[in-house]
């Protein structure tokens, strides 16, 4: 694989990575002091932050729940998406990693079963249950999906993406991190789990079926909402001209 070519994979590993060390970690070293609303502004900052800075280079996924639906929207070969997915769920175990190793540095703090982990029934602060857990990160996924989609596409207002895909990300843990810590993304979620371990394990299989539940059906409706992106290309061209090529892998941001 060409220097070129890595570069998209190489940005979803870092991105993925740096969302797990610094979002995952306001709410593990810092969770205490800035309370749920620092927490999900945190999330929020980074991705807003990380969607300018790698956005250029990868579309700045770095969720699989994403790439799944940029994949369906059929913006990205499925190549693409394989390669986006390992590296996504590699960044996130490493950033967790580095997460786990920062906390142990920390007297006193608990990491069995917690740190920052999503969970349902006695593991959430309001008890949901387990399929209310499983609808609300459908629903959640669902909006930060249909949103990341609706910005990135060839109608949308360009330069303000990363700000909308920002705040969307921010808004869904200001009402999901009280239900269930807020996962709409598989790879946020097993690197924390990994190392957490106990009841965080048993419970991450839904924290990875429903965000890619969420983001399916994202990208169905969204093919409804919007026009395709080629049909629009081919508005745009003047007569005579070509329609402008396809959107890059990653679809940019």
């Amino acid at each position: 694989m060409e220097i070129t070519e890595t570069r998209p994979v190489v940005s979803e590993f870092l991105g993925t990575l740096l969302l797990v060390f610094f979002a995952v970690g306001s709410a593990v070293l810092a969770g205490e002091y800035i309370g749920t609303f620092g927490i999900a502004l945190a999330f929020g900052f980074v991705m807003l932050a990380l969607a300018y800075a790698l956005g250029p280079i990868s579309g700045c996924h770095i969720n699989p729940a994403v790439t799944l639906g940029v994949l369906l929207a059929k913006r990205i070969t499925m190549r693409t998406a394989v390669e986006y997915w390992i590296a996504q769920v590699l960044g996130g175990i490493v950033g967790a990693a580095l997460l786990f190793l920062v906390a142990k540095q920390v007297p006193g703090l608990q990491t069995h079963a917690a740190f920052g982990t999503n969970g349902w029934g006695d593991r959430s602060a309001v008890h949901i249950n387990l399929g209310g857990a499983f609808v609300a990160e459908i629903v959640m996924t669902f909006l930060f999906v249909f949103v990341v989609l609706g910005v990135t596409h060839s109608t949308a207002v360009t330069g303000f993406a990363g700000l909308a895909i920002g705040l969307a990300l921010a808004t869904v843990h200001l009402i999901g991190i009280p239900l269930d810590g807020t996962s709409v993304n598989p790879a946020r979620s097993i690197g924390p789990a990994l190392f957490a371990g106990g009841a965080a394990l048993t419970q991450l299989w839904l924290f990875i079926i429903a965000p890619l539940i969420g983001g399916a059906l994202a990208a169905v409706v969204h093919q409804v909402t919007h026009p395709p992106q080629e049909a629009v290309a081919a508005e745009q061209a003047a007569p005579g001209e070509s329609a402008p090529d396809e959107p890059a892998p990653g679809d940019r941001v």
